[in-house]
């Protein structure tokens, strides 16, 4: 079995939903400059050599049709001879193009590949375009749970499960804390690939212009906060809930992928490798709490690996909601850990955004550049799934 290394791992600044740097681009456009900026990262590799690109994408359709994977890989430069799909589980899909990469690689069915994932949800807001649930399930009480709104499911376990509404917003507040320290430090230069974005004015003519900027930094921090502002912020899922846009993940337009080899490949072109995924898991949870999965994933990929949270250095957890973000750190017993820093040390998707299918490969970029800089050895990247699940990836820093 062949070992699958990551050579690089790269994103594009995350953009606000409908009024960031990148809500004016196309979601294509983004993705084929950052995958031009990750092949830039490595001369070494002759582009005739990546077989495959795998993107993940939470909705493609629309201007994320037509299967991203290959228009990104052509969009790239990449040749003809390399080819390229999509995958869809949702807020994992750019963790699961990766971990698919890695077991193709394993496998001994490819040498080099590119995953990661692209979402522009300014183009393709959550839902899609045109949405038709199945009638004879969304209507006769038999599975309806399916369908349920991703902001009703957050409310579902603050109440299930006690999580306070002071809780929730003193997390999105440090999460905007850390994210804007973060920034400041420069922190995140190293992972991001400037976009040239676009946006319109009307100029003194009266005609709509488009201009063209350099978009090179994470613009959704909202900082500085103060909880007493937030604590005024009304729930628009539940009359009387605590679950709102200051304790929530943000809409957020971006791109991010790796570049996997086998180790054999890395050390014929001169390339040292940096990390692996070591281990991978999914798991289902009751679709009407969908937030719990990482409290279900995580156990499950360290029983995998024959690991304990002790001998992880570093968490990356998605925050798509601070409910659900909370009660799995406790579910898991790593509290303690998030008071240290170990756990979204740099912010998480409350203040630099959630581009949904992307984010499993962003926060992967951002997790290998962390552990480089502690020199850390194992790290772990998990999520909620829309549709009730967790996924969890275990990397190992080499």
């Amino acid at each position: 079995m062949s070992d699958a290394v990551i050579v690089e791992a790269v994103r594009s600044p995350g953009g606000r939903y409908k009024r960031g740097g990148l809500a004016a681009t196309r979601g294509d456009e983004i993705g084929i400059q950052v995958l031009k900026g990750l092949l830039t990262r490595v001369p070494q590799l002759k582009p005739e050599d990546v077989d495959d690109v795998i993107v993940g994408c939470s909705f493609p359709e629309g201007e994320q049709g037509m299967n991203y994977g290959r228009i990104l890989a052509m969009g790239a430069g990449l040749p003809i001879t390399t080819s390229g799909m999509t995958v869809n589980r949702f807020c994992s899909s750019g963790l699961q193009a990766i971990a698919d990469a890695t077991a193709k690689i394993r496998a001994g069915w490819s040498e080099v590949m590119i995953a990661g994932g692209c979402e522009t949800m300014s183009h393709i807001p959550m839902g899609g375009g045109i949405f038709r649930p199945g009638p004879d399930w969304a209507f006769d009480g038999s599975m309806p749970v399916v369908y349920v709104s991703m902001g009703v499911t957050a409310e579902n376990v603050a109440a299930d499960y006690k999580i306070s509404r002071e809780d929730m917003d003193k997390f999105g507040l440090e999460s905007n804390r850390r994210a804007y320290e973060a920034i400041k430090a420069g922190k995140f230069k190293e992972e991001i690939i400037p976009v040239t974005s676009y946006k319109y004015k009307v100029n003194k003519n009266g005609k709509r212009v488009r201009e063209k900027f350099v978009f090179d930094a994470d613009d959704g921090v909202r900082w500085p906060a103060k909880l007493e502002e937030m604590a005024k912020l009304k729930s628009p899922f539940k009359q009387g809930g605590n679950v709102t846009a200051a304790n929530s993940s943000q809409m957020t337009d971006g791109a991010a992928f790796c570049l996997l080899m086998t180790a054999e490949k890395a050390k014929a072109i001169g390339v040292k490798p940096i990390a692996r995924l070591a281990y991978f898991a999914v798991a289902g949870c009751r679709p009407e709490e969908m937030g719990v999965g990482p409290a279900y994933a995580i156990p499950k990929v360290l029983k995998m690996a024959g690991l304990m949270t002790k001998d992880i250095d570093l968490f990356e957890i998605n925050e798509a909601f601070a409910s659900q973000a909370l009660y799995s750190i406790r579910a898991i017993g790593i509290e303690d850990r998030l008071k240290a820093g170990d756990i979204n040390p740099n912010g998480g998707a409350i203040a630099l955004g959630h581009p949904l299918g992307c984010t499993g490969a962003k926060l992967t970029a951002q997790l290998l550049h962390e552990m480089k800089r502690r020199k850390a050895k194992r790290g772990i990247v998990s999520m909620c799934i829309g549709g009730g699940m967790g996924a969890a990836g275990i990397y190992e820093m080499l």
